[in-house]
């Protein structure tokens, strides 16, 4: 039965939730503020811009054929309008600006469900947090049953990161400042929902010190189905012994993902063969980039096409997360063959000494011997290198359809 309404701004998830729905039979429609329909991609593969290739792969030909609606002239329209930085230099404007946007797409999703004939008590709405506050009061008002994606901790996680910034001064470049207006609009969603969906236990336990009432929380992880399919290894795939072992961090390099610590960690390592490879946006201040260990080489942002370069190249894929939503990376790692050092401050993924190892967080010295260990025990990065390939198949399509149906069974009883 397609009783599914699902929402999202961007392409969160290369639209997992859509995606799992619909390959069931069971979306009504789709929502979301850009779809890039065909004359959008052709232009987008013409001309050799950034910023048209990003909207070129809004779009996914798995919901081709679904009922999706997008409003791509005011969402431009609506980004470009908005505060990106505040007067003070520091991250409040980013966040006004997430609570526009957010406010802007709920009240358009809203007028346009109230067009549609279907949305009874039997259909569910599905949205992201704080882009669906709109729509679910009038969704409520109807008794069509709300469910809420929220996707990271929320001022836990502000607190922590701030915490981290009087433990590592001069370190961010940017001051993190979210204003009460975000919060409370988050929190007025969670009152709403009928369901909250969260990614990792550890983010379930942040909202339930936030007030969250523990039997709101769903927790489905996220899933990761590569485009080229997940990595086998070959002989041909092996280094050299004279190599040194790769360990890649791949994503945002800020205090919440733990840099610090990494930094910390490969400096008790440099006089072994190992080289950390650091890649993604900057976000720390140049000081801190120097003051880092000769065995550490920031590579800075790359292109989306451009990371399985580099996991072709690591060994090893460091995680040593501060706090996370659940880390969609250390999936796209597993399915490319490497073994995962991670914290528990994420998603439920790793099995410690199996696939890879779990660190406490804020610990250099652990995530060093927890990288020594590939040293010191050949074998052994074979062994979790094949673990994790056959990890990373378990979190599939089919699995969030499965958990998906699941959370309608208890929604609507049947």
């Amino acid at each position: 039965m397609k009783r599914w309404i699902c929402c999202q701004i961007g392409a969160r998830e290369h639209y997992a939730i859509p995606r799992a729905l619909s390959q069931d039979g069971r979306l009504a429609a789709f929502y979301t503020d850009f779809w890039a329909r065909s004359g959008v991609r052709r232009l987008s593969r013409s001309i050799p811009l950034r910023s048209l290739r990003s909207l070129g792969a809004r779009f996914h030909p798995e919901l081709a054929h679904a009922n999706v609606e997008s409003w791509n002239s005011r969402s431009l329209f609506w980004e470009a309008k908005l505060p990106r930085k505040s007067r003070g230099g520091d991250s409040s404007g980013r966040f006004i600006g997430y609570v526009e946007v957010g406010r802007m797409f709920a009240r358009a999703v809203r007028e346009s469900l109230k067009r549609r004939r279907e949305m009874t008590g039997k259909a569910i709405f599905f949205g992201y947090d704080t882009g669906a506050l709109e729509a679910m009061q009038w969704c409520r008002e109807r008794g069509i049953a709300c469910v809420l994606d929220q996707m990271d901790p929320n001022r836990v996680e502000v607190d922590l990161v701030r915490e981290e910034a009087k433990r590592w001064p001069g370190w961010e470049l940017q001051s993190l400042e979210v204003p009460e207006e975000y919060f409370h609009r988050r929190e007025e969603e969670w009152a709403l929902a009928d369901r909250i969906v969260v990614n990792s236990e550890f983010c379930g336990q942040a909202l339930v010190e936030q007030g969250v009432p523990r039997e709101k929380l769903t927790v489905i992880p996220l899933c990761y189905e590569s485009a080229v399919g997940t990595f086998e290894p070959s002989p041909s795939d092996s280094k050299p012994r004279s190599a040194p072992l790769r360990i890649l961090w791949l994503g945002q390099v800020i205090l919440r993902k733990g840099i610090q610590y990494l930094l910390e960690a490969a400096r008790l390592l440099e006089k072994e063969n190992i080289r950390f490879d650091i890649v993604g946006p900057i976000g720390i201040s140049g000081e801190a980039m120097a003051s880092a260990p000769r065995n550490v080489v920031f590579h800075g942002r790359v292109t989306r096409d451009q990371t399985i370069a580099w996991y072709h190249e690591a060994s090893l894929f460091v995680l040593p997360t501060l706090s996370d939503g659940f880390a969609i990376t250390q999936l796209e790692a597993m399915a490319h063959g490497l073994p995962v050092i991670a914290t528990a401050c994420c998603g439920e993924v790793v099995t410690d000494g199996s696939d890879g190892f779990i660190v406490a967080p804020r610990d250099p010295q652990a995530l060093a011997r927890a990288c020594g260990r590939y040293i010191s025990e050949p074998g052994l990065l074979e062994q979790h290198g094949a673990a994790a390939v056959a990890k990373s198949k378990r979190f599939n399509l089919n699995r969030l359809a499965k958990d998906l149906l699941e959370l309608e069974t208890v929604l609507c009883g049947s």
